[in-house]
């Protein structure tokens, strides 16, 4: 497969390295006749953006929802209120139950969540650059937790590519 990425291509609001996954992963699950949702927080839809900026996405991108604030994530996505008050947002935990919940509310095979600090100051105690991305599927969830450095924009971008390489890796261990 050629990616056309330059000159001629739409850039991705995420890079140009969180468009070249995203259209592996949407050839994967298009050829499986799987589909995947994505939960928000940290990234803030750019993740729903690098893979909706690919055409023909609709085939295996069921939606998105950005959960900014932290009660969304429990009315939007049941993550655990009790848990959240305790931990906070920025927990490994937090994003399981993100991708988990956004996978069954969402009807999709696969579920990918994102929560973490951006900056420009710390968060739920964690310093800047704290990012838990995680993955769900029927039979179980992975979550990753990764220390990045740079600006906001920089972790956010980041923070897109680590989790779709994330969905990549899980992707790739289904046999099609």
């Amino acid at each position: 497969m050629i990616v056309v990425v330059g000159p001629g291509a739409a850039a991705s609001a995420a890079g140009d390295g969180a468009r070249e996954l995203a259209v592996q992963i949407l050839d994967r699950l298009r050829a499986g006749g799987h589909t995947v949702a994505v939960a928000e927080s940290l990234t803030g839809g750019l993740v729903a953006a690098a893979l909706t900026d690919i055409p023909g996405a609709s085939a295996a991108f069921r939606g998105g929802v950005v959960t900014y604030a932290t009660e969304l994530k429990t009315k939007l996505l049941g993550v655990d209120a009790l848990m959240l008050a305790r931990h906070g947002a920025v927990y490994p935990p937090v994003a399981a139950a993100m991708a988990e919940g956004v996978r069954t509310r969402l009807g999709a095979t696969y579920g990918v969540a994102t929560t973490g600090v951006a900056g420009p100051e710390p968060a739920d105690g964690q310093p800047v650059g704290t990012a838990h991305i995680a993955v769900s599927a029927a039979d179980d969830t992975v979550v990753r937790t990764i220390a990045l450095a740079g600006d906001r924009h920089e972790i956010r971008r980041l923070t897109v590519e680590n989790a779709l390489g994330l969905l990549l890796g899980r992707l790739g261990e289904e046999s099609y």
